[in-house]
């Protein structure tokens, strides 16, 4: 089998048998093809035909990682890729089309621990309150807002909110996540308050020109009568954090490490934040603990006195 036919056959199972989201597919193809890319020579004037499956060596796939590195690809870039050429060989091995995997004795370049930078209370107050309320738009974006820190959400599990998917009188928010998979995530009353202002005296104002609040099945909409995107809402966070004085880098998931790191701060079970964030992995969550312990070391120095 030549390779640029497994890769097919691969993406063609992840999409349909492991039901995974359509960016995290096309991630797989771009590495994908950067590696048929690569053993092909295509920017070559006579670039090789796509190798058989059973060609390929251990040296193949260090001589790729390598000339990422030549190219100054970060470190934790290389290793997704690393891990998406792998997964295609694990899958090839599973489906008895190849008799030994080229990856298995190939390691990733290592890189430290990376510790995401989250904000303080104080700065997430300031966020939230920058929004003017005295407009739709600006009762919208408070209200995502809040809903992000509450609920931790991903930025595309916050945009894609259908209105059948919260409920106010329960306080709760239905979530569809990575690979469809669904998940409850409760409320607090400060994102309650925010979402039912927003229902109440804002959505209806946006879809005016569209046919009314019943003109779109999405929570969060625009005056054009579609949802709100997530480039929108990135420009949007983004000129909030400068109108409330942040001066740190921020994004939506920046909300999202704050939720966790908060929680866990105040005593939250590990496997209670792993839930709400809809982590399939308790490891990706532990990197939180680290947040936690490096501030919790900062308060001490600051305020012990024999620190």
């Amino acid at each position: 089998m030549k390779l640029d036919e497994a890769i097919d056959s691969y993406l063609f199972h992840l999409k349909v048998e492991r039901n995974l989201a359509e960016n995290t597919i096309l991630a797989y193809s771009n590495d994908l093809s950067q590696f048929v890319d690569f053993l092909t020579d295509a920017e070559s004037d006579a670039p090789r035909p796509s190798p058989d499956i059973e060609a390929i060596s251990d040296a193949d796939i260090s001589a790729f990682l390598a000339h990422q590195l030549g190219e100054s690809v970060k470190t934790r870039t290389i290793s997704r890729k690393l891990s998406s050429v792998r997964g295609l060989f694990k899958f090839l091995r599973r489906d008895q089309k190849l008799e030994r995997d080229p990856t298995a004795h190939v390691d990733a370049p290592s890189y430290g621990t990376r510790v995401p930078t989250v904000l303080t209370l104080d700065e997430v107050e300031s966020l939230l309150n920058a929004p003017d309320r005295s407009t739709p738009e600006g009762l919208r974006d408070w209200a995502m807002l809040e809903v992000l820190y509450a609920t931790g959400l991903r930025v595309t599990e916050l945009v894609t909110l259908l209105i059948r998917e919260v409920d106010l009188n329960a306080g709760y928010v239905r979530v569809v996540g990575k690979g469809s998979k669904q998940r409850v995530v409760p409320l607090g009353e400060v994102a309650i308050d925010a979402l039912a202002e927003y229902e109440d005296q804002a959505r209806g104002q946006l879809l005016a020109n569209a046919g009314g609040p019943g003109a779109s099945p999405a929570l969060f909409v625009t005056r054009r009568g579609g949802a709100m995107t997530r480039q929108a809402f990135w420009k949007n966070i983004k000129r909030y954090a400068e109108l409330a004085g942040i001066d740190k880098p921020i994004s939506p998931h920046k909300l999202r490490h704050s939720f966790a790191t908060h929680l866990l701060e105040r005593g939250a079970d590990l496997r209670i934040v792993q839930a709400l964030l809809g982590h399939a992995d308790i490891n990706t969550t532990q990197i939180y603990t680290h947040v936690a312990r490096e501030r919790l070391k900062r308060l001490y120095d600051d305020h012990h006195p024999r620190a």
